[in-house]
């Protein structure tokens, strides 16, 4: 449906002092702290998981060599969505000198508009992270602890007890991901990269990754996080997540979270001949997801 003049009447008349409500910042391209963008020229994009061979046994004096053999652990797929959003002037709206002002106002809302759908559907892949309903390539969800193995073993990206973000909390999570293993139960020497909080956990990652000493003690201790560097990007806030009491890290594996690219922001306009309104539209076409889940460390909190 066309904006008419009769949803427009202030701007009709004079001595109007000032439009508002379209003009509030925004919040940043935050998908960018979590995922890597590719681009893509196909409707889906497929990644599969190699495995590569167990650790070497002995070969005793006169046995045969062992031989293993390399396999495809799994695939993850990327369909991509199609997003877009439009609006639509009528004839005498233009004609009576709102074309100015109303396309180019609009136009920011509706880049606005666009924006914020990316930025929750980007925050939706942790949201749902924890989620059975939303299985990744391994058959799991990305936050799980039984994240299968070739071997016959799990990795798990949560913490082994439910936790709130506090500095035992973090400090296990580091360690928890330096034992992560490959499909043959072989150390891949893993490493946190940068912690990923709601807006309701800013202050807690300040003091837990800024503060010289220990937080909450009375001891002169070091704070060991900062000090080892343990998690060497700090924190960002991501004001799209849902729950406050859950927390991420990114890690060093690569091929983790992915953000497929089919077609960027794009706009357009034109003219209808029968009524003669002028429309306009904002399209765009990718994907989020993930292909390795150990690019992520996730906890949903106690």
């Amino acid at each position: 449906m066309a904006i008419s003049r009769a949803q427009l009447l202030k701007e009709l008349l004079p001595g109007l002092n000032a439009l508002f409500g379209l003009e509030y910042a925004r919040y940043g391209e935050e998908h960018k702290e979590i995922y890597e963008t590719e681009t893509s020229e196909r409707s889906f994009e497929e990644e599969t998981k190699l495995s590569g061979f167990s650790a070497a046994p002995v070969k005793n004096e006169g046995n045969a060599i062992a031989y293993d053999n390399a396999q495809e652990a799994w695939t993850a797929r990327y369909n991509h969505e199609t997003i877009a959003l439009g609006f639509s002037l009528t004839e005498e709206a233009i004609e009576d000198n709102l074309y100015d002002s109303l396309s180019a106002r609009y136009t920011k809302a509706l880049a606005r508009a666009m924006s914020y759908t990316k930025q929750v559907k980007a925050a939706n892949v942790l949201n749902n992270g924890f989620s059975s309903s939303y299985p990744g390539g391994d058959a799991v969800a990305l936050f799980s602890a039984s994240h299968p193995l070739v071997n016959g073993g799990f990795n798990s990206n949560i913490p082994s007890t439910a936790a709130d973000l506090n500095e035992t909390s973090l400090e296990n999570a580091v360690i928890q991901i330096a034992a992560w293993t490959d499909e043959r139960g072989l150390l891949i020497a893993a490493k946190p990269r940068k912690l990923i909080v709601p807006p309701a956990l800013q202050f807690v990652s300040t003091r837990l990754l800024e503060t010289e000493l220990r937080v909450g003690t009375n001891d002169n201790d070091v704070n060991a996080l900062k000090n080892n560097g343990s998690i060497p990007e700090g924190y960002t806030i991501n004001h799209f997540l849902t729950d406050t009491n859950a927390w991420f890290l990114t890690t060093d594996v690569p091929n983790g979270m992915k953000h497929f690219v089919r077609s960027p922001l794009a706009n357009s306009m034109d003219g209808d001949f029968d009524t003669g309104n002028v429309r306009y539209k904002a399209r765009e076409r990718y994907s989020f997801g993930w292909s390795d889940p150990l690019g992520m460390f996730g906890s949903a909190g106690a």
